[in-house]
């Protein structure tokens, strides 16, 4: 405490301040380019991998809506014969009769 003392009795507190600053701009930016650059540039490549995993399940998603919705359409058409042939054999069995 006694050296910030005398350094502002000697050179003014706005130079101790300014020099202060500098120090503490130097600390941030040293941090920033080891700590937090790094992570971001991980984070960025994970990022990029899951988005694509996200479209490449979007994409199989709509390849099985579209086999499902076929499927559907088979059965409808499946159960519309059958109901046809149903109503075929009723109306021959009652000319039959």
């Amino acid at each position: 405490m006694d050296k910030l003392a005398q350094l502002i009795a000697e050179f003014g507190f706005p130079v101790v301040l300014a020099l202060g600053m500098g120090y503490f701009i130097y600390f941030v930016w040293k941090f920033i380019t080891t700590e937090l650059k790094p992570k971001l540039s991980k984070s960025q490549v994970e990022l990029v991998r899951l988005i694509d995993q996200i479209r490449m399940l979007d994409n199989d998603l709509i390849r099985l809506q579209s086999k499902v919705n076929t499927v559907l359409e088979y059965r409808e058409k499946e159960e519309l014969l059958e109901d046809a042939e149903e109503k075929k054999a009723l109306e021959e069995k009652n000319e039959e009769k």
